[in-house]
């Protein structure tokens, strides 16, 4: 056949490139195609389990064993063992492990990318280009968190055995994201990869062995939920990291309750792509093929809202629909594929569904490419014309679907990009780099990428708000996941009321405490009192009894005050500085009542609480403008800027044993960093707080930002917790038994939880302030900004 290179050029039409398969099969071959599980170094014999298959054929790859609790228990268990010695060997020991790992990686990149996309079905471009050399590249970073770990984290720890599930959709670059901070800070591992997509997490586990990670470091168990199940609630593991779907999520917060796990969750998205009307239009939609199309839209983080200004949305969708009309579908094995199989017809099921129930609230158009006639495949599919409210605007799809409306003005793509459960990650383009930096910072999500889309590395922490998740994996804030500060933990006793007297001394007129809302006092809604009793025996004053009315109160006046975010760190510092000063001229008042309301000892002392109170709000004042982000070194002609954001709402059970200092140790850094707080006294003596509204009201304190409830910790923590407008729980309460409550209630929507799990901390020393506080009270958001033409 004779080849006219002017008609190639005028059709740009594309010749097959396979790729051959032929390495890939030959491993599964020498294994019989039937694999076991990795488990304390070694491979276990194959057990009865379940077909992995090639979702561009059908065709059956390997036999994968299905693991149940005897195999999960004797993974865990080796972890375990390995722990002790691994975590104590030294930084530069655990750093060449992961460098040995990383080289051998990029040794066996093409067999590893094939075998990724014959069992997952992504294009091999995809895989080769970008999954792989993204798998190496985290562990390179990762061996020098190794490395520097002792000098720049000296107060950190492993925490012990991870337990780790992850998805389909990335199989060997979740496994990275997961094992190599993992095993880098002294922790073990036992991972499950997910039941569709295991041969790369196997091959994996044989390198293993080749890069001398010692035994029952790593542990690779197969299987189903169950395994999955049967791993996150195991009682010997300690840290928890799953990367999933939302309703999975939910259901790990809940089935671990209690357990004291350190959890990190990784969820679903609805992020919105943003086209201004100034951007450079072929190059959105450019970026729109690789934010939908990328990995056939089975990405969480997928740009699968699009929301286009007005004035150019007709002409963006016609020339999207030209776009969309070239994308090539077929073999995930051909280099010049464009868009690969789905994963597996189940998910093919879902998408299909989906669409057809959902389709008709907007204008349906599947672009019209070739497809394959067998195997699991969704044409590139847009939808224009949907309403905010429609589920194909709220519902993740996970698959190559891109659903398209408009808006008017900047605040309305606010609106509407911030208008779902999701808080994963978002894109905009503008030619306007004030209107980028403007909207950026407002958009809820961890992860915003201006005028680029889908940009990850090692060095930059990636990550979701609300329903996304919690945690960051990757880069410094990454490693909070996998460590915890080096504490020597007390079980913290009940701290009770003091009880009341049979002849109890009533002096002067009577006090009755009151609620601090929205900038005023308030009444309880239930109108119930309790008395509050002096070691002594004298009736102090009473308190208001709280109920759900009168934190539903509270958290709608920390919304109102949202506006404190916005506030520089200079003006919060000056705000904080100001309590202090007005708290100082008040001390010997402070100090007296301290001293009434709890019975005499050596750890307790009016004076010197009141003065260690002062000086932790000036810590605060000191951190409010100096707590910064960072510019991520990250692999592009640009930068990542790591921003510091505040949480949003945060409802507090205040310490028992340090009433007034425990109280602004939790207050003072919460608003240091933008947040609202709603505080719950000290159960046992909540005078000392009640009391401190006083100093609130007369230090320039906006309306809002603090408020103030005394009552009952079980049912306001209950409430907190509960409530869909709170966005994080702390608990330092001594009450008995909250930590299972609180961290079940708060599956709800998912809220951060910071609870002591019933262990004392020293209020009065270096546990009582600091980093740690900052870091419970921010959220990293890394705002990726391309430079250059």
């Amino acid at each position: 056949m004779t080849v006219n290179v002017k008609e190639v050029f005028d059709s740009m039409t594309y010749g097959p490139a396979p790729e051959s398969s032929a390495e890939a099969m030959a491993w599964i071959k020498e294994k019989d195609g039937k694999f076991g599980h990795f488990i304390n170094g070694e491979f276990t014999a194959p057990t009865k389990g379940f077909a992995t298959r090639n979702p561009a054929t059908g065709e059956e790859l390997a036999i994968i064993s299905q693991a149940g609790k005897a195999e999960v228990n004797k993974a865990v268990s080796a972890a375990r063992a390995a722990f002790p010695k691994w975590s104590k060997t030294k930084g530069h020991e655990r750093a060449k492990v992961l460098y040995a790992l990383a080289r051998l990686l990029q040794k066996h990149a093409r067999l590893f990318a094939v075998l990724e996309t014959l069992d997952n079905g992504k294009p091999i471009r995809e895989s080769r280009d970008i999954d792989i050399p993204l798998v190496a590249r985290h562990f390179y970073f990762h061996a020098g968190m190794a490395q520097l770990m002792e000098s720049e984290l000296p107060d950190a720890e492993a925490i012990g055995v991870c337990g780790q599930v992850i998805p389909w959709n990335f199989p060997l670059l979740m496994l990275a994201w997961k094992i190599a901070p993992a095993i880098a800070t002294g922790n073990t591992v036992v991972l499950k990869p997910a039941e569709y997509t295991s041969l790369t997490a196997l091959l994996f586990a044989e390198i293993c062995v080749e890069a001398g990670v010692p035994k029952g470091v790593i542990n690779i168990v197969t299987g189903d939920g169950k395994t999955g199940e049967a791993i996150v609630t195991h009682e010997d593991v300690d840290k928890v990291a799953f990367t999933g779907s939302t309703s999975v999520g939910r259901k790990i917060r809940e089935a671990t309750a209690g357990q004291g796990k350190s959890l990190t969750l990784e969820l679903g998205g609805k992020s919105p792509y943003i086209v201004f009307e100034d951007a450079d239009v072929d190059s959105a939609i450019e970026g729109l093929v690789d934010a939908i199309w990328f990995n056939q839209g089975q990405v969480c983080c997928a740009g699968s809202r699009l929301l286009v200004q007005e004035g150019i949305a007709e002409e963006f969708y016609a020339r999207l629909r030209k776009r969309m009309a070239s994308l090539r579908i077929g073999d995930p094995l051909d280099k010049c594929i464009d868009v690969g199989a789905i994963v597996d017809p189940v998910q093919l099921e879902t998408i299909t569904n989906l669409v057809k129930t959902h389709g008709g609230d907007g204008e349906v158009y599947h672009a019209p490419c070739d497809m394959p006639v067998e195997g699991c495949f969704y044409p590139p599919t847009l939808i224009t014309d949907l309403h905010s409210a429609s589920p194909l605007m709220q519902e993740e799809i996970f698959g190559p679907v891109l659903c398209a409306t408009t808006f008017r003005t900047p605040s309305e793509a606010v609106q509407l990009a911030n208008n779902t459960r999701y808080g994963l990650a978002a894109t905009l383009w503008t030619e306007n780099i004030n209107l980028a930096l403007d909207i950026a910072p407002k958009l809820v999500a961890g992860v915003v990428w201006v005028n680029a889309t889908n940009l990850f590395d090692a060095a930059a922490g990636f990550g979701g708000r609300r329903e996304s998740g919690m945690g960051r994996e990757g880069g410094w804030e990454g490693l909070a996941a996998y460590t915890k500060p080096k504490t020597t933990a007390k079980k913290l006793a009940p701290v009770a009321p003091i009880a009341a007297p049979k002849s109890p001394v009533v002096d002067g007129l009577d006090r009755t405490a009151k609620f601090y809302i929205g900038g005023k006092q308030a009444r309880p809604d239930g109108g119930y009192s309790q008395p509050v009793y002096g070691p002594k025996g004298h009736l102090l004053g009473h308190v208001g009894i709280g109920n759900r009315k009168d934190i539903r109160n509270a958290v709608e006046a920390a919304h109102k005050a949202a506006g404190w975010a916005k506030t520089t760190g200079h003006l919060r510092a000056q705000i904080l500085y100001y309590i202090a000063e007005n708290l100082s001229a008040r001390a010997v008042e402070f100090a007296a009542r301290l001293d009434e309301m709890q019975p005499k000892s050596k750890k307790h002392n009016g004076k010197a609480e009141v003065e260690a109170t002062i000086s932790r709000l000036f810590t605060y004042a000191a951190w409010a403008d100096k707590y910064d982000g960072q510019a991520h070194g990250v692999p592009i002609r640009g930068v990542a800027l790591a921003m510091k954001e505040p949480v949003g709402v945060i409802g507090a059970l205040c310490p028992d044993e340090a009433p007034l200092l425990g109280a602004i140790s939790v207050m003072a850094p919460a608003i240091a960093m933008g947040n609202t707080a709603i505080l719950c006294a000290s159960q046992a003596f909540p005078l000392a707080a009640t009391d401190f509204y006083q100093v609130l009201e007369t230090s320039d304190v906006p309306a809002g930002v603090v408020n103030i409830v005394t009552g009952d910790h079980a049912d306001l923590g209950k409430t907190l917790a509960d409530h869909m407008d709170v966005d994080a729980v702390w608990s330092f309460s001594s009450t008995p038994d909250l930590t299972a409550t609180l961290e079940a209630a708060s599956a709800s929507n998912l809220k951060r939880t910071w609870l002591n799990q019933g262990h004392a901390r020293d209020w009065f020393g270096k546990d009582g302030e600091g980093r740690e506080f900052l870091g419970h009270a921010t959220e990293v958001k890394n705002i990726w900004v391309p430079y250059g033409e």
